[in-house]
């Protein structure tokens, strides 16, 4: 899998959202997006990060900086997790994880013994003109916020 480096310029997508809306990176252009990877909808580590953006959403505003999420859930299931927490920001579903494998966050993982492919948890942070100005590629769901503030304030 093949990660992006700073300066690169950020994959594009068009992906649907929890709304049935179709979501553009260049939608952004003109202003800082973080954009975040999640493996799936309602699972712990995944409602720990979505929340904690989802709080930290007034200073990353602040810092001139949209949120979207993106997993290989439906639309279905990204409606059903934004209205279980109030989440309020785009969740794009990439369930043939085409977005995911441009992004390089789609990979093997381990789980109990068992290896398989799946979303490497990962965020970014796209500067005003669709570069990569930061990557955190296997971030814990705690230093996501953290990560990107620290990225958007620098």
């Amino acid at each position: 899998m093949r990660q992006l480096t700073v300066g690169d310029q950020a994959p594009d997508f068009a992906l649907t959202d929890q709304r049935g809306e179709t979501v553009r990176l260049k939608d952004f252009r003109g202003r800082k997006l973080v954009v975040y990877f999640y493996p799936r909808a309602n699972t712990p580590g995944c409602t720990t990060q979505s929340c904690e953006l989802r709080d930290a959403e007034p200073d990353l505003a602040g810092l001139g900086a949209a949120v979207v999420g993106i997993s290989p859930d439906g639309p279905e299931a990204q409606k059903r997790f934004d209205d279980k927490y109030g989440l309020g920001f785009p969740l794009l579903s990439d369930t043939d994880h085409t977005v995911a494998e441009a992004w390089g966050v789609w990979g093997q993982k381990k789980l109990y013994g068992k290896t398989f492919l799946g979303i490497v948890r990962s965020a970014f942070v796209v500067d005003e003109k669709g570069k990569v100005a930061a990557t955190f590629y296997k971030v814990s769901p705690k230093d996501t916020v953290p990560e990107v503030k620290a990225a958007l304030a620098g």
